[in-house]
């Protein structure tokens, strides 16, 4: 959908507004590995990007610095930037920064990672994660829609939801997949993975320190299938 033959053009960002405990990148997203740059350098890495052939530009933990990407993008659609923008996120952004993205950003690619506040208090750090989750998905959903793709399948515009399985279904995949059914459209993109491993932190807790197995996957595909969801990915 994003990568495509010609790759999707990523840059990650230092640091993230969660904390989970599970982190598989947690060396840039709790230790702040990566280097300073001007909006005009990341202005310059986006058309660099572009100019490798990279389908889009896609933006990797956003939320806490989307005033100075704002302030690149200035600079870089002067430029010349045309590929999509995709803002790839953990889903926990506030109506006001999506306000500001209105018009800007042409994918939005969210993680769902819990279904409940209580276990996204546990396990991100943060005591309203589902809530804030649900009510930012719904915003970007009324700023670009369901998701479309080119006649290559290379999406171009949308949302597209991403959900990380747990073990012992601790993520409750059902009632996020019922929101996505119910809440946001039936035509929800969501994309269901299984590579989940006790990265960072998770081997502090016994019901995260293994592998999810095949039929915990099977199982998240089959919510999927019964609230109602016709575009599921894995």
């Amino acid at each position: 959908m994003l990568v495509g033959t010609r790759g999707s053009g990523t840059i990650f960002f230092s640091y993230c507004n969660l904390s989970c405990k599970f982190c598989q990148n947690y060396d840039i997203s709790q230790c702040g590995e990566g280097r300073q740059v001007t909006a005009k350098e990341l202005a310059d890495i986006m058309l660099e990007l572009q100019d490798s052939g990279c389908h889009n530009v896609n933006l990797v933990s956003p939320s806490h610095f989307v005033p100075q990407i704002l302030e690149a993008l200035v600079s870089a659609v002067e430029d010349g930037l045309t590929v999509p923008l995709v803002y790839n996120t953990g889903g926990y952004d506030s109506q006001e920064t999506l306000s500001l993205l209105d018009g800007v950003v042409d994918i939005y690619m969210p993680d769902i990672k819990f279904g409940s506040d209580e276990a996204g208090k546990k396990y991100t750090g943060v005591p309203d994660y589902f809530s804030v989750v649900r009510r930012a998905v719904k915003e970007m959903y009324r700023q670009v829609g369901d998701l479309q793709v080119d006649k290559n399948g290379i999406a171009v515009r949308g949302l597209l939801v991403r959900h990380l399985v747990m073990p012992h279904n601790l993520a409750e995949t059902g009632e996020i997949m019922k929101f996505l059914a119910k809440e946001i459209s039936p035509r929800t993109f969501v994309n269901i993975m299984d590579q989940y491993y006790p990265a960072h932190e998770a081997r502090r807790y016994p019901e995260i320190a293994r592998r999810t197995t095949a039929e915990e996957y099977r199982r998240a595909l089959e919510e999927a299938r019964r609230a109602g969801l016709t575009r599921i990915y894995s």
